[in-house]
């Protein structure tokens, strides 16, 4: 006898249940494709193509700050370097300060020092191009070391007329140092720091008053012997090529260092 084998249909309900969720799923499905993110393309660090998806429609939190422009300005600076005068002192050791500024006045691209009777009748440097960046004005004393205080006053004196009212300016001085490491460069600015038996530095104090100056001291090493003699023909002896490089060599020490201070 044949038999029938009899398959039951599902139920009307369960039938709309079913394409009920078919529909759902593809309203769901069409909605989530219409926010996906824009693919960009990104190379990965493993040398190989790959694409990192982000999502190009997200909004950046927005800090509520708004975005400030510096505005500091930086201060003029007159930076003043003190040794003995002429051929005789030339590339000594004391007028390391004369060396340096020598070196700056070619490594900035400055034009060439000049005697300027209104500026103390030093020797003067200042941007071969007007308005170039920074504002300094390079000087050398034409007196010897004992008495370069005056110069030093009647330039900062003139010079000082010059800088626009509110703008300040800065008095800096640069001199040998002994017992410091030959092409060391030290900074003081702290006032009424000692003269630490620098005669030009000295000179200096006796005849500013209370016009502050910050300092730039160039190693000139020291003597075996402390016999102020031996001291005294050590510092006034021609430097050798040799120390005269490293000497010369600070200058972008020293360029950094004045960076520093003419920022306040």
């Amino acid at each position: 006898m044949e038999r029938t084998e009899v398959v039951q249909a599902p139920a009307d309900n369960s039938v709309s249940t079913v394409e009920a969720t078919s529909r759902r799923s593809r309203r769901l499905a069409k909605h989530h494709r219409s926010r996906e993110p824009t693919p960009i393309a990104v190379r990965e660090d493993d040398g190989e193509d790959s694409v990192r998806v982000t999502n190009s429609n997200k909004r950046r939190k927005s800090t509520g700050s708004p975005i400030r422009m510096s505005t500091a300005r930086t201060l003029p600076l007159l930076i003043c370097s003190v040794g003995n005068p002429g051929s005789t002192y030339a590339n000594t050791l004391h007028s390391a300060g004369h060396t340096v500024v020598n070196r700056l006045v070619e490594h900035l691209g400055y034009s060439a020092l000049r005697k300027e009777r209104e500026l103390g009748n030093g020797l003067v440097a200042r941007p071969a191009i007007k308005g170039a960046a920074g504002d300094w004005t390079l000087w050398q004393s034409t007196s010897y070391m004992n008495d370069s205080g005056k110069g030093v006053r009647a330039a900062h004196t003139t010079w000082a007329e010059h800088i626009p009212v509110g703008e300040g300016g800065k008095l800096v001085v640069v001199h040998d140092e002994l017992e410091k490491p030959l092409g060391a460069v030290t900074v003081r600015t702290a006032p009424g720091a000692s003269a630490k038996g620098h005669n030009g530095i000295k000179s200096i104090i006796s005849v500013v008053g209370a016009t502050p100056f910050a300092r730039i001291g160039i190693g000139i090493g020291r003597p075996a012997s402390r016999e102020p003699d031996e001291v005294a023909r050590y510092v006034l002896k021609k430097m050798t090529p040799a120390e005269k490089a490293k000497i010369e060599g600070c200058v972008e020490e020293v360029i950094a260092k004045l960076k520093q201070l003419e920022q306040g």
